[in-house]
């Protein structure tokens, strides 16, 4: 017995979407990925100024929570499983995941989820972006800095590694992503 026709239809449609929402996971982790590439060894710390913190912004402000925290959660894994997607000045793979920059790594799900969180349930426009982007910040800074603190045994050391060199760059990676995600082009990515 064959299915009927709207049947058939409704059940390709939902395909199409699923293809459509996979694809959209996947683009963004690559676009973190390149974003990574874009990066700056700093001589007096091992955490290397990089663009990643912006994509990982710009991923959850137009994408959302649930979709930006798979974005993420995928671009970690891939990177872990060896992938090159990780910023350059690290040795890649697990041990990445495990340095220096393993808090900052580890929390991108979590930024991308409280960031897109805070921007779905606030307001849309520039400035609550801005805000949805800084609550992100702080989880960012707050697993980046707590893993800095458990490899040195100092607060002060990981404040110094992960933290006072990178305050002025945030700042502007904010904005900037802020700008992103309030601008009118993200509807396209949007689910109504």
């Amino acid at each position: 017995m064959t299915k009927a026709v709207p049947e058939v239809l409704e059940q390709q449609g939902r395909s199409l979407e699923w293809a459509k929402q996979a694809s959209l996971v996947i683009g963004a982790s690559l676009f973190v990925a390149i974003c990574a590439r874009l990066t700056l060894p700093l001589p007096f710390t091992p955490v290397p100024l990089t663009l990643q913190n912006f994509g990982v912004l710009v991923v959850a402000l137009v994408l959302g929570s649930r979709r930006g925290f798979l974005a993420l959660a995928l671009y970690v894994a891939e990177g872990a499983a060896g992938l090159p997607v990780f910023n350059p000045a690290g040795p890649g793979g697990i041990a990445q995941v495990l340095g220096a920059t393993g808090g900052f790594l580890m929390a991108y799900p979590f930024v991308a989820f409280i960031t897109g969180y805070v921007y779905e349930h606030g307001s849309r426009r520039f400035g609550g972006a801005a805000v949805a982007a800084v609550a992100g910040e702080v989880v960012l800074f707050a697993g980046g800095l707590g893993w800095l603190f458990v490899i040195t045994h100092s607060l002060a050391q990981a404040a110094k590694w992960g933290l006072y060199w990178f305050v002025f760059a945030e700042v502007i990676k904010i904005m900037f992503a802020a700008g992103v995600g309030a601008g009118r082009n993200q509807r396209i990515l949007r689910r109504p």
